[in-house]
């Protein structure tokens, strides 16, 4: 079973933005705009991480961390606290309330991500796949290796990042600016011409010895890897 992940974010566009990386990422996710709602549906159903905005309507942020950490059923949940505060001070009340990670906005998407899959990792081993295979190919996250039919695949990091992107979905159609967004972060300005470059580099590396092109061109929609 997938893992599950609630969002608790106020700002709607970021909440999208979350909600559709992470169920790309293969999670179900559950997204709220305000921590009273939270704190009654945080009761109903316990996930296997909260991603928490500190400033929040109705109850804040840290105030819900607060409160989820003397129940019971809550007071190991993995907390990923959100928030524009970067002052120091502020990250170690955060950190002190109860939070087990702090990411401070702007945020790098694919950072975000590689930290749900940490904390997830440590926390519940078993929700989470190391190893992606799709058709021949297989990726080990923890390694960075990559073989095809049992031969090493080198890869840079771009690439990498990329391929392990596509395999979380495979046959989902990413447009390039959807893959900027996953791959190379919201807040980081690149060229869309940029992933054509990269997907051609990852077809490259994928197709030895005139192996059957994976990677899919969707004309006018974008890529997809298929098995």
């Amino acid at each position: 079973m997938a893992p599950r992940i609630t969002v608790v974010e106020d700002e709607e566009a970021l909440s999208v933005l979350l909600r559709y990386n992470l169920e790309a990422e293969g999670y179900e996710v559950d997204t709220i705009l305000r921590g009273d709602e939270a704190e009654i549906r945080l009761r109903e159903r316990v996930p296997d991480l909260l991603l928490l905005d500190w400033m929040l309507p109705g109850i804040s942020g840290i105030e819900l961390c607060r409160r989820l950490r003397l129940r019971e059923e809550t007071e190991r949940l993995p907390i990923i606290m959100l928030t524009a505060r970067g002052e120091e001070s502020e990250r170690i009340r955060g950190l002190s309330t109860g939070a087990d990670d702090y990411v401070v906005k702007p945020f790098s998407t694919p950072e975000l991500l590689a930290r749900v899959r940490a904390m997830l990792r440590r926390a519940r081993p078993e929700t989470i796949s190391t190893v992606l295979k799709v058709g021949d190919v297989e990726l080990d996250r923890e390694t960075h290796r990559v073989r095809r039919r049992g031969r090493d695949i080198k890869l840079g990091p771009t690439e990498f990042r990329l391929l392990e992107f596509l395999m979380s979905a495979p046959s989902r159609v990413y447009s390039r600016s959807q893959l900027l967004d996953g791959v190379w972060g919201h807040d980081v300005y690149v060229d869309e011409r940029t992933v054509d470059v990269h997907v051609g580099r990852l077809r490259k590396a994928l197709n030895l010895a005139n192996m059957r092109d994976i990677v899919r061109t969707v004309r006018g929609a974008g890529y997809s890897i298929e098995g």
